[in-house]
Protein backbone atom coordinates (compact mmCIF):
# COMPACT_ATOMS: atom_id res chain seq x y z
CA UNK A 1 0.00 0.00 0.00
CA UNK A 2 1.40 3.38 -1.01
CA UNK A 3 1.05 6.36 1.31
CA UNK A 4 -1.11 9.12 -0.18
CA UNK A 5 1.72 11.65 0.01
CA UNK A 6 4.12 9.67 -2.20
CA UNK A 7 4.68 11.52 -5.44
CA UNK A 8 3.36 14.85 -4.12
CA UNK A 9 5.71 17.79 -3.83
CA UNK A 10 6.33 19.00 -0.31
CA UNK A 11 5.33 22.63 0.33
CA UNK A 12 6.19 23.80 3.84
CA UNK A 13 3.17 25.27 5.61
CA UNK A 14 0.72 24.05 2.99
CA UNK A 15 -1.50 20.99 3.23
CA UNK A 16 -0.80 17.93 1.15
CA UNK A 17 -4.34 17.97 -0.18
CA UNK A 18 -5.53 18.34 -3.76
CA UNK A 19 -7.95 21.07 -2.63
CA UNK A 20 -4.89 23.27 -1.99
CA UNK A 21 -3.99 23.25 -5.69
CA UNK A 22 -6.39 25.99 -6.79
CA UNK A 23 -5.86 29.11 -8.83
CA UNK A 24 -8.59 31.21 -7.24
CA UNK A 25 -10.53 31.31 -3.96
CA UNK A 26 -13.30 28.77 -3.63
CA UNK A 27 -16.11 28.63 -1.05
CA UNK A 28 -15.27 24.95 -0.51
CA UNK A 29 -11.65 25.71 0.44
CA UNK A 30 -11.10 24.87 4.14
CA UNK A 31 -9.15 28.12 4.68
CA UNK A 32 -11.96 30.18 3.10
CA UNK A 33 -14.49 28.35 5.31
CA UNK A 34 -12.45 29.20 8.43
CA UNK A 35 -11.97 32.83 7.39
CA UNK A 36 -15.68 33.13 6.62
CA UNK A 37 -16.55 31.88 10.12
CA UNK A 38 -14.17 34.45 11.65
CA UNK A 39 -15.22 37.36 9.43
CA UNK A 40 -16.35 40.63 10.88
CA UNK A 41 -15.13 42.88 13.60
CA UNK A 42 -15.73 41.56 17.15
CA UNK A 43 -16.15 37.94 16.02
CA UNK A 44 -12.92 36.74 17.58
CA UNK A 45 -13.77 38.45 20.88
CA UNK A 46 -17.21 36.81 20.97
CA UNK A 47 -15.56 33.44 20.38
CA UNK A 48 -12.96 34.21 23.06
CA UNK A 49 -15.71 34.83 25.60
CA UNK A 50 -17.50 31.61 24.65
CA UNK A 51 -14.27 29.61 24.91
CA UNK A 52 -14.58 30.36 28.64
CA UNK A 53 -18.03 28.75 28.77
CA UNK A 54 -21.69 29.18 27.94
CA UNK A 55 -23.01 32.74 28.00
CA UNK A 56 -26.30 34.56 27.64
CA UNK A 57 -26.73 37.54 25.36
CA UNK A 58 -26.64 39.79 28.44
CA UNK A 59 -23.49 38.09 29.71
CA UNK A 60 -21.77 38.70 26.39
CA UNK A 61 -22.90 42.34 26.41
CA UNK A 62 -21.43 42.79 29.89
CA UNK A 63 -18.15 41.16 28.86
CA UNK A 64 -17.88 43.34 25.73
CA UNK A 65 -19.49 46.67 26.74
CA UNK A 66 -18.38 48.60 23.63
CA UNK A 67 -20.08 46.06 21.34
CA UNK A 68 -23.51 47.23 20.17
CA UNK A 69 -26.58 44.98 20.53
CA UNK A 70 -27.03 44.95 16.75
CA UNK A 71 -23.48 43.82 16.00
CA UNK A 72 -23.61 41.23 18.80
CA UNK A 73 -26.87 39.85 17.39
CA UNK A 74 -25.35 39.77 13.90
CA UNK A 75 -22.21 37.97 15.10
CA UNK A 76 -24.19 35.41 17.11
CA UNK A 77 -26.42 34.67 14.10
CA UNK A 78 -23.39 34.42 11.78
CA UNK A 79 -21.55 32.06 14.15
CA UNK A 80 -24.66 29.93 14.68
CA UNK A 81 -25.18 29.65 10.92
CA UNK A 82 -21.51 28.69 10.47
CA UNK A 83 -21.91 25.85 12.98
CA UNK A 84 -19.60 27.49 15.51
CA UNK A 85 -22.30 28.14 18.15
CA UNK A 86 -25.38 26.42 19.50
CA UNK A 87 -28.27 28.56 20.64
CA UNK A 88 -30.58 27.36 23.42
CA UNK A 89 -33.63 29.35 24.43
CA UNK A 90 -35.12 28.80 27.89
CA UNK A 91 -38.86 29.25 28.26
CA UNK A 92 -40.16 31.74 30.78
CA UNK A 93 -40.37 35.46 31.15
CA UNK A 94 -38.21 37.04 30.17
CA UNK A 95 -36.93 34.30 27.90
CA UNK A 96 -33.20 33.67 28.24
CA UNK A 97 -31.06 32.57 25.34
CA UNK A 98 -27.82 30.75 26.01
CA UNK A 99 -24.97 30.40 23.56
CA UNK A 100 -22.23 27.81 23.66
CA UNK A 101 -19.55 26.66 21.27
CA UNK A 102 -20.12 23.51 19.27
CA UNK A 103 -17.27 20.97 19.17
CA UNK A 104 -16.27 22.59 15.85
CA UNK A 105 -16.36 25.99 17.56
CA UNK A 106 -14.04 24.78 20.34
CA UNK A 107 -11.55 23.81 17.65
CA UNK A 108 -11.17 27.53 16.85
CA UNK A 109 -9.35 28.04 20.18
CA UNK A 110 -5.96 26.90 18.84
CA UNK A 111 -6.62 28.82 15.60
CA UNK A 112 -7.13 32.05 17.54
CA UNK A 113 -4.03 31.28 19.62
CA UNK A 114 -1.99 30.76 16.43
CA UNK A 115 -3.27 34.07 15.03
CA UNK A 116 -2.38 35.79 18.30
CA UNK A 117 1.12 34.29 18.30
CA UNK A 118 1.70 35.29 14.68
CA UNK A 119 0.46 38.84 15.29
CA UNK A 120 2.51 39.20 18.46
CA UNK A 121 5.67 38.24 16.56
CA UNK A 122 4.94 40.37 13.49
CA UNK A 123 6.46 43.83 13.07
CA UNK A 124 4.05 46.65 13.89
CA UNK A 125 1.88 47.80 11.01
CA UNK A 126 2.50 51.39 9.98
CA UNK A 127 0.02 53.46 8.04
CA UNK A 128 0.99 55.98 5.38
CA UNK A 129 0.31 59.58 6.36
Amino acid sequence: MTHQTVGHRVRPGLPDDPRADVTEPSPSCPVEIALSALRGRWTTLVIRELLQGERTFTGLRRALPALSDKVLSDRLAQLTEAGVLERHREPGWPPRTHYRLTPQGHRLGPVLQALWDWGAAAPPVTTAS
